[in-house]
């Protein structure tokens, strides 16, 4: 009994020490020591738990490794990408360089025709006017002129030319934009020219010669072009023929196209000087 008591009181004793942190009370095989965390480390090596591997490192390492990857490939692309901003600008220089080259060499185009066109008035204006043209005779007329410079034409220009008469009637008077069709003004415009040329030029040729700028109607580049000045010549001789009265043997019809511009065609006042219906006075008589 009294052994009992005795254990009993160590064992008591041995609780209070274990708490307290006292060690050297290990007689009481019953009693188990205090636990430890983490677990101490064994001289022979780590624990169990410590030899596995913590799958959130390893996943870790993975995405780390992608990201070194996408690194590298935003690196490369960015100097790619440079490479190709640096090519493109060189190319842009080199189309622009083009585009000014092209606009010299069709402004000297121009420039060549209308000086051409010039000098080629001067050359006719010296030509003896006798030759047969067309089975129609043509005779020196010294009136021509003196009959020109009674046209009183309501500002539309009249030209002397050689021994011919041009009148020149801008295109946008008479037609809607790039199309032969005439507008309701146009009669205002043709009206009193029929006018005149039946009291001044009963007998005398007429040609009536269709210009246009340098800028196709469709995508048939110069075809089209001269189709519509072909086109526009036409209106109007129906327009001088039918509504005015004059007759159809007097007219003939010539589709110009762009050819033989009056101003350059850089501007768009020059592109609307050479869209033009021209009225060409001949000393010929039918």
């Amino acid at each position: 009994m009294l052994d009992r008591i005795n254990g009993r009181l160590l064992s008591g004793l041995c609780i209070a020490a274990a708490v307290l942190g006292i060690a050297g009370c290990n007689q009481n095989p019953y009693l188990a020591g205090p636990a430890t965390y983490p677990p101490p480390t064994s001289s022979f090596g780590p624990t169990v738990s410590q030899q596995g591997v913590n799958p959130n490192d390893s996943r870790m390492a993975e995405l780390n490794r992608r990201v070194q990857l996408l690194d590298d490939n935003n690196r490369q692309l960015h100097t790619q990408l440079a490479q190709s901003e640096q090519q493109a600008q060189v190319y842009r220089e080199e189309l622009n360089l083009v585009r000014k080259q092209l606009a010299d060499t069709n402004q000297r185009l121009e420039t060549a025709s209308i000086a051409a066109r010039e000098a080629e008035n001067k050359v006719r204006g010296f030509q003896a006017s006798t030759q047969m043209r067309g089975g129609a005779s043509i005779q020196p007329n010294t009136n021509l002129s003196r009959l020109a410079s009674q046209l009183n034409l309501g500002g539309l220009p009249v030209q002397q030319d050689g021994d011919r008469i041009r009148i020149a009637i801008p295109s946008d008077q008479l037609f809607a934009p790039g199309t032969a069709q005439l507008i309701q003004q146009s009669a205002q415009v043709l009206d009193p020219v029929a006018a005149q040329l039946r009291s001044l030029f009963p007998r005398q040729r007429i040609g009536i010669e269709g210009y246009t700028d340098n800028v196709p109607a469709t995508a048939g580049g110069s075809a089209a072009s001269h189709q519509l000045a072909s086109a526009q010549a036409s209106a109007v001789l129906d327009m001088l023929t039918r509504r005015a009265g004059m007759p159809l043997g007097q007219f003939f019809i010539v589709a110009q196209g762009a050819n033989r511009p009056l101003q350059p065609n850089a501007s768009a006042a020059g592109r609307a000087a050479n869209r033009r219906i021209e009225l060409v006075i001949y000393p010929e008589t039918f």
